[in-house]
């Protein structure tokens, strides 16, 4: 069991951009955002000592700097655990080769990592229902705590301040893995696959790749301004940066053992007025397409959540229901379950990664006929991150609207569920509507070779 932390709240409020900079402008630190409007939930910042990594191409696993004879998971797994309330432990991302390894499936190993958990064990969170801000510091020491709150009592307009001092020019255009040619060309193989009865929705998926030398942090705060999302993360572990603006979430645990996920198939892009965005949120009401790809990932998470829930207990709370964000229209459903005794939000996310709506169904047979259209890997796009807390709590949300930045090079992953009903255009569309606000908040030029239906 750990010690019981120490903790204080403060008495005036503090805005969450502006803590994460005035404490975590440097070093491995951990971002859970809500978002700079939310009103509900809470946000986390944290940092720690503790790491843990994982490489597929290197085939290892390393805890603490020891190399472990154990999968990433099973290395979270053994860990101490507390009755304290607050997300402290394991918080990270898993990429996708991570959940490919483990199935069996084929993959492709790519470089840098493709798991990175910071063990958090000094941290604040900010309560978005009462507006509170608490510190939280669970080392031995103690010392982190006052340091904290006193930074805190100075950081207003430490975010502006930094975004400031760390300006996003105009950088180079990224390229696609995959031309708009090519990009098609896989939608029509999809389908084939699924005509011919190895699917019934492929998650399709391209990558774009350029040089850049923006501030990964200046591009989150870019991004949670124009793109804001309630799964909202930053992550800076072990020399790499992920941003991300995701409004999926993959699995939520309570201590208890409530399991939850929302999985989201279906999109339209916002409208330029109310008359149009209301027509588009319609439209996307009544496809027969997007409503036939959403029931399929919720039967397969419903598959998924069933083999480590109690029988009877899985069931789908909502169903098809829109969600709006700044650059698109969502359709969303809720799937829901009671973990079986003595099995843990580890077991879950075991059982339920990779997520159904990153890969189609079914998942292993999806899987299998993506890795061999997708000419290279994921990465953490189409992954999952959050946090593990040592109350046995998780949230983990997807690694959707995201951006990876390693050794000088940011990555953007976008994709979409393809099904024997898509119109080859309209995915491509897709990938380039999702990208696109990525591509702004790093400062990235458009790119002249990918999924854009004016190139075809």
């Amino acid at each position: 069991m750990l010690p019981s932390p120490r903790t204080h709240r403060l008495r005036a409020p503090v805005d969450p951009a502006d803590a994460f900079a005035a404490l975590f402008a440097t070093g491995d630190a951990v971002w859970l955002d809500s978002g700079p409007d939310a009103e509900t939930g809470r946000s986390v910042i944290g940092t720690g000592t503790r790491m843990a990594t994982a490489s597929v191409a290197g085939a290892r696993v390393t805890v603490d700097g020891r190399s472990v004879d154990a999968s990433i998971l099973e290395a979270l797994r053994a860990e101490p655990t507390a009755t304290h309330g607050y997300p402290l432990g394991w918080i990270g991302w898993l990429g996708y080769e991570t959940g490919a390894a483990a199935l069996g499936v084929p993959y492709a190993a790519g470089p840098g990592l493709d798991a990175a958990f910071l063990h958090v064990d000094r941290l604040v969170v900010f309560d978005h229902t009462d507006g509170s801000a608490t510190v939280v510091d669970a080392t031995a020491e103690g010392e982190w705590l006052r340091e904290a709150v006193a930074v805190l009592a100075d950081a207003e307009g430490a975010a502006a301040r930094y975004a400031t001092a760390h300006p996003v020019v105009d950088d180079a255009a990224p390229t696609w893995r995959h031309s708009a040619p090519e990009y098609l060309a896989m939608i029509a193989a999809c389908q084939d696959a699924i005509r011919a009865g190895d699917a019934y929705q492929l998650c399709l998926t391209n990558t774009a790749t350029a040089a850049t030398t923006a501030d990964p942090l200046a591009v989150h705060l870019r991004l949670r301004r124009d793109s804001p999302a309630h799964h909202a993360g930053f992550l800076r572990i072990a020399g790499e940066s992920m941003v991300s603006s995701s409004p999926e979430q993959f699995l939520l645990v309570t201590p208890d053992g409530h399991v939850r996920t929302k999985p989201i198939k279906g999109t339209r892009p916002r409208g330029a007025t109310i008359a149009e965005d209301l027509r588009l949120r319609a439209e996307l009401e009544a496809s027969e397409k997007e409503q036939a790809e959403n029931v399929m990932i919720v039967d397969l998470m419903r598959n998924d959540l069933g083999r480590v829930c109690e029988v009877g207990s899985v069931g789908v709370r909502h169903l098809l229901e829109v969600e709006s964000y700044a650059q698109v229209h969502q359709l969303v459903s809720t799937v829901e379950g009671r973990l079986r005794p003595r099995l843990t939000a580890v077991d879950a996310l075991a059982a339920a990664f990779p997520a159904g709506s990153m890969t189609g169904a079914p998942k292993l047979s999806a899987m299998r006929i993506l890795a061999g259209l997708e000419d290279g890997p994921r990465g953490v796009y189409s992954g999952c991150f959050g946090v593990l807390a040592a109350d046995g709590s998780a949230d983990v949300a997807m690694v959707i609207r995201s951006l990876r930045f390693r050794d000088g090079l940011v990555t953007i992953g976008a994709g979409g569920g393809i099904t024997a009903l898509s119109v080859p255009a309209e995915e491509l569309e897709e990938v380039a509507i999702k990208a696109a606000a990525l591509f702004r908040a790093a400062g990235l030029r458009p790119p002249g070779n990918g999924p854009d239906p004016s190139n075809v």
